[in-house]
């Protein structure tokens, strides 16, 4: 070989494939309107598929936009030139967004929206908030219609909880408004909002979970079916959800050989424009008391006494200051007493907890004192939510909306390990999936709510020791800090994440 100048060998097709790909995003400053790009496939959102009028993806900068097809540009010209963003937007019913160059043929605007923090589905929601995001649609619809537009969309899946409040967040949902048409949505409002309500308040708080299964809306056949005889007596029910229900099924019997073409119905404007009003009156009518649960009044039952609850938000505090968290989840979270003090630190804080009751209570202590930093959903850790919809995308998984910087499991692990049998590794292994920083409490065996659990059941737990959790969770943290907590031998721990 000659002793000279050294010669590269030549980049293979799929080095070349990268090489080009690494030069053009040099070249991209940032997505803005200097950028003439046109999004891939593979860019869309796994949620936005189903409108023509556009869809949401996520830009070369990590960030969430929304192209607005050409099909609607009327529609989105209106919506913007009518006066109904901007009062929406000042109004914080709807989510805000900037325009920017089309990269698409097919396009008219690229928008960014104001980035969501966090994505919610209403069958995580408590009561309150499930009643707060119907109201908000339904004010949204009241004030589109003075401007001359209507919702063609009401899914609730369209509205996001956002600084504690609940915003609109399809911005192509709105069409003009047709003299004598009805409200093409009304049914999806019943099925996406007032069944779920209606069986959330009369019969059981836990049918929520029914949004999990009907992604589409509950069937107003079985929300018909599964309320009480005393429903039927609140005339607004036996309106928009009993006869609605009937006439559902009276039409869908109908076979299309003894029908003929049908007349497009016209309706009275009027009519249409106090629907909102009237549905409005009736979601406020709902209520739900959070009474009656096991978890609600925990620390009034708990072993803690008041010193020692004061001291373990002391060193719960300095954790998170010390790691200084932009986000937090708070797993296990009871009616969220440590989650209020990572959302009054500044971090974005999300209080999961099982019990509908916790949930409820959460969110309506953070609503009553204006804090934006908290929000509360109902998670069962032992069954989260999962990725559901078309190919398991449309909905994501609890795991693929992490990880949070920093997890709490503050008096979890006898839960998961005890009452669950969830081996310690299995439970760090979890815990490692879904943050960088975890602040947990190791809560031994001879305390007084392990020994609760333990009533009624053989004792199986040999392995349940604190030497063995330090083991356990040692595959996948390092111990950045350890404090003792109260005299029942519980130890709130620091734990950094490795790799």
């Amino acid at each position: 070989m000659s002793a000279g100048r050294k010669t590269s060998p030549k980049p293979t097709s799929r080095e070349r494939t990268l090489l080009d790909r690494l030069e053009r995003g040099a070249e991209r400053r940032s997505w803005g309107i200097e950028q003439k790009l046109k999004p891939t496939r593979t860019e869309i959102d796994p949620a936005s598929f189903r409108d023509p009028s556009g869809f949401v993806f996520r830009g070369p900068d990590g960030l969430v936009y929304r192209q607005v097809n050409k099909l609607y540009e009327s529609n989105y010209r209106r919506l913007m030139d009518s006066g109904l963003y901007e009062e929406l937007t000042e109004a914080g019913l709807m989510v805000s967004h900037e325009e920017v160059d089309s990269p698409a043929d097919d396009s008219c605007r690229i928008l960014r929206p104001h980035q969501m923090e966090f994505i919610s589905y209403p069958y995580e929601w408590s009561f309150s908030m499930y009643k707060d995001a119907a109201l908000a649609t339904l004010d949204v619809q009241r004030r589109a219609m003075r401007r001359g537009m209507t919702l063609k969309d009401a899914s609730s899946y369209n509205i996001q909880f956002d600084r504690g409040k609940p915003v609109f967040i399809d911005t192509l949902s709105f069409e003009e408004y047709v003299p004598g048409s009805p409200w093409v949505a009304y049914g999806q409002f019943c099925s996406h909002f007032l069944a779920p309500i209606a069986l959330m308040s009369f019969t059981d708080i836990r049918l929520q979970r029914l949004m999990e299964t009907f992604i589409d809306g509950v069937p107003l056949d079985l929300a018909a079916r599964l309320l009480p005889r005393k429903a039927r007596l609140r005339p607004g029910l036996v309106m928009h959800l009993f006869l609605h229900a009937w006439m559902q099924r009276k039409y869908s019997d109908t076979s299309a050989e003894d029908t003929k073409p049908a007349k497009k119905p016209m309706v009275n404007e009027t009519g249409v424009r106090a629907l909102a009003d009237t549905l409005s009156s009736l979601v406020k009518r709902f209520n739900w008391k959070p009474a009656g649960t096991e978890w609600a009044d925990y620390y009034a039952t708990s072993s803690y006494d008041t010193d020692a609850i004061e001291e373990k938000k002391r060193i719960v505090g300095e954790f998170i200051e010390r790691t200084s968290p932009a986000t937090v989840w708070d797993l296990g979270a009871n009616t969220g007493l440590f989650s209020t003090i990572a959302a009054q630190k500044g971090a974005r804080t999300i209080a999961f907890d099982i019990d509908p009751a916790c949930v409820e209570i959460c969110y309506s202590d953070a609503k009553r004192q204006g804090e934006k930093n908290l929000l509360a959903l109902r998670s069962d850790l032992t069954n989260p939510s999962p990725g559901i919809g078309w190919a398991h995308s449309e909905r994501k998984s609890f795991v693929d909306r992490g990880p949070a910087d920093l997890v709490m499991m503050l008096a979890l692990i006898h839960h998961l390990s005890i009452a669950n049998n969830l081996p310690l590794v299995q439970v760090a292994e979890f815990a490692k999936l879904l943050c960088s920083w975890l602040i947990i409490e190791w809560v031994p065996k001879d305390d007084p709510q392990v020994r609760r659990l333990l009533r009624n059941r053989v004792d199986i737990f040999d392995a349940y020791t604190q030497e063995s959790f330090e083991v356990e969770f040692g595959r996948f943290f390092t111990v950045a800090d350890s404090r003792p907590v109260g005299s029942d031998g519980r130890v709130l721990y620091l734990l950094e994440g490795k790799g």
